[in-house]
């Protein structure tokens, strides 16, 4: 069994253009009057690797600590798309139809057709190492084929260190109450036996 970390560093990841530079402030630190480090951060929910809820997008949509959270563990299929946009074509050429999860390496950002075409294989999950499945200034509807759906967007991966092919997926966002997005760590599991989970 191997474990491939896909995580971002949410304090050291490129933002989303408009989006608050992560901070942090040290609150405490050992041996200055204090027996402990304490640090507070200040991050938007989008920054680095993170879920993407229904109410990112759409007004009375449920928040990302609603979701299931078989949602996040499963097996999954990891493809590598090198050119965007992701078209209705290579959807259809290239997605696998037997998983629930797919994550898509190769920075690439989905068509709005597309989108729609892939929400409606049944999936649970759609990844990507792009910061948005979506390109600036396309983010809604590619996001609203997804989220209308109640299929989870995992953004801001680095799947630099996994190749196409099928693993198992972890990747649980944090529990915040009510928001439309949360941080998540997310991990690959390879050479696993589907029959042991």
């Amino acid at each position: 069994m191997k474990l491939i970390d896909i995580s971002r560093d949410m304090l050291n990841t490129p933002v989303y253009p408009g989006d608050p530079e992560p901070s942090v402030e040290r609150v405490r630190t050992i041996g200055d009057d204090s027996d402990c480090n304490l640090s507070a951060i200040y991050s938007c929910v989008h920054t680095g690797t993170h879920v993407d809820a229904p109410l990112h997008f759409i007004e009375g949509g449920f928040s990302v600590d609603e979701y299931p959270l078989d949602v996040f563990f499963g097996p999954c299929a990891v493809i590598e798309v090198k050119t965007s946009p992701i078209t209705g074509e290579l959807v259809n050429k290239r997605f696998p139809r037997n998983t629930r999860r797919i994550l898509i390496k190769g920075g690439a950002y989905f068509m709005d057709s597309a989108a729609e075409e892939a929400a409606a294989l049944g999936l649970k999950l759609i990844g990507t190492d792009a910061c948005s499945v979506g390109c600036r200034g396309n983010q809604i509807r590619p996001h609203k084929a997804f989220l209308s759906k109640g299929i989870a967007i995992l953004e801001g991966l680095d799947l630099s260190r996994a190749e196409p092919g099928n693993y198992f997926l972890m990747a649980a966002p944090i529990r915040l109450g009510g928001l439309e997005g949360a941080p998540a760590r997310a991990v690959l599991m390879s050479d696993y036996m589907p029959s042991s989970f």
